[in-house]
């Protein structure tokens, strides 16, 4: 069965709810208008030859309603075919049901969702924070969620000073230079004088 077979048979099997088959450079997606329905429409996914969880990612549309868009890609190990499965998820819920029951992969993936976005996961039996630490305030991958970081406490640890979550790696300088001239980590302050890591390599030289 190919995979446009495949999600022609899953749109017959869940109607309305399921979108029209899209193609995209040979991807093929179907969207889940009830986001409720996403554990009853996997599990039928599953029971058609896609035993394989490759991921969930999560995109955030931030300014627009439903704001965030989940997405799940599927593989049926067998035939290597795949398909995506879409549906969106408003601000107010902010809540799908978990897939981990009908694939194990998806434990970290929805942990990984709920600690970067904010999503949770009903039925998910261990919905924790899978990078950031219990009681961080934040969902770092939201759109809101500034470049810079934000300064953050951190009662009882060893460190009184606010963590080093501004002014990160990550956070370049807007300039018509290559990325090793906007890269933070090879700027000194002003008016110290460089080290090697600030150097370029010029003709064999350090310049």
């Amino acid at each position: 069965m190919s995979a446009l077979e495949s999600v022609n048979k899953i749109k017959s099997k869940f109607g309305a709810i399921i979108s029209e088959p899209t193609e995209f450079r040979g991807e093929i997606t179907l969207t889940i208008g009830d986001a409720g329905k996403i554990f009853e429409v996997c599990t039928y996914a599953k029971s058609i030859g896609f035993d394989y969880l490759v991921d969930i990612t999560s995109v955030d549309n931030y300014g627009e309603d439903p704001r965030w868009t989940v997405v799940y890609h599927l593989r049926n190990i067998v035939n290597g075919i795949e398909i995506r499965l879409k549906t969106d998820v408003n601000e107010e819920k902010s809540e799908l049901p978990s897939v981990l029951p009908v694939w194990r992969t998806a434990n970290w993936h929805e942990r990984e969702i709920y600690d970067m976005m904010g999503i949770r996961f009903s039925g998910h039996p261990d919905l924790r924070r899978i990078l950031m630490w219990e009681g961080y305030p934040y969902h770092p991958l939201r759109k809101d969620f500034p470049l810079a970081g934000k300064p953050t406490d951190l009662p009882g640890v060893a460190f009184t000073k606010v963590t080093p979550l501004e002014g990160g790696p990550f956070v370049t300088l807007p300039s018509s230079g290559d990325s090793i001239a906007r890269e933070p980590r090879v700027r000194t302050p002003e008016g110290a004088e460089p080290g090697i890591s600030d150097k370029r390599l010029v003709g064999g030289k350090l310049k």
